[in-house]
């Protein structure tokens, strides 16, 4: 049997209701239970916040997957409608401008059943003669395809060079009266850097297989062959543009000296020499010329990342490539 322990001091008494906290055994409890307390408060703060900061994260991105995603095919359905198909900014291989992206568009509009009319909606400089004369060739396969189905060029801002090239091709080009028009020219630009090399005291050494294979290297002079070569080749191109625009605008032309010059005019004066056909804009000529007034926008958007990807701003690298754009129409 085991006996229980007896100690020799005095047992103490509970302290009364009253006593302070501080006071001795009892204010190292008080204390602890309030630091207690506090960090729990304050991890329920911080999870407060880490979760307000998770839901504006979410919705954040949610923002630019919806601003990003093509709502327009829910408007295709059995109505007549105006198709329109926008041609923006620079004509390239790579860009919303693009041959590729232009013709996939114009194809679907052409192909839909309710389609009307359509409508292709001009604001551009122009940009490579390549992916201009694609475009074009296709817009002349499509209305040869679908006779029926009428296409107009509706101009804003602009329409030069390249992009006037591929309204050429429309049935009736339309404007506005402060609009420019024209441009009709070939370009090829650069720069030469041998006077700053010589007086760096840089020495270029270049070496190659074929007299001229280095033919336009910015850092090697021009010979007179190679400029003459150059301008050949600029002048075929310009001869090709404006059999495409006679073909295309007719007897309604007026030709001047000035009119292939590379020179741009108003939509005022453009109407008055041939080179586009009247004044409307997207609505009027959808409602008083195709004579539906819902307008459909057929122009391909490109897929969800891309498009998340140049509203986040990776589109830096396009964005350079327009700057190393060699030779175009202008």
């Amino acid at each position: 049997m085991v006996e229980p322990y007896l100690s020799d001091e005095p047992l103490k008494p509970d302290p009364p209701r009253n006593e302070p906290l501080h006071s001795e055994p009892y204010w190292e409890r008080s204390v602890l239970e309030r630091l207690a307390f506090a960090a729990l408060k304050e991890q329920r703060a911080a999870r407060r916040w880490g979760i307000f900061f998770k839901l504006l994260a979410f919705a954040y991105v949610t923002y630019f997957i919806i601003a990003s995603v093509d709502f327009s095919w829910a408007t295709h359905g059995s109505e007549r409608h105006t198709a329109m198909v926008d041609l923006q900014g620079v004509i390239e291989s790579k860009g919303q401008a693009s041959a590729e992206v232009i013709t996939s568009s114009l194809e679907s509009a052409f192909k839909d059943s309710s389609t009307q009319g359509i409508i292709l909606r001009v604001n551009s400089p122009g940009g490579s003669p390549v992916q201009a004369g694609i475009i074009y060739d296709d817009i002349m396969r499509l209305r040869a395809r679908y006779p029926k189905i009428p296409l107009y060029a509706v101009v804003e801002d602009i329409c030069a060079s390249g992009s006037y090239y591929v309204a050429a091709a429309a049935d009736k080009i339309y404007v506005d009266k402060a609009s420019l028009v024209g441009s009709i020219g070939v370009l090829l630009d650069g720069f030469g850097f041998t006077g700053t090399m010589e007086k760096l005291g840089v020495e270029r050494r270049l070496l190659t297989a074929g007299v001229n294979k280095g033919f336009l290297d910015p850092f090697s002079p021009m010979n007179d062959q190679q400029r003459a070569y150059a301008q050949t080749m600029l002048d075929q191109i310009h001869q090709q543009f404006i059999s495409v625009v006679k073909r295309g605008r007719g007897e309604r032309l007026k030709e001047t000296p000035d009119m292939f010059s590379g020179l741009v005019w108003t939509g005022e004066q453009s109407i008055k020499m041939g080179l586009a056909d009247d004044y409307g804009s997207v609505g009027s000529v959808a409602r008083d010329v195709i004579k539906a007034e819902t307008v459909v926008d057929f122009t391909e958007k490109g897929n969800l990342a891309e498009r998340l990807a140049k509203r986040l701003g990776a589109s830096f690298g396009q964005a350079v490539g327009t700057l190393l754009q060699g030779w175009r129409l202008g």
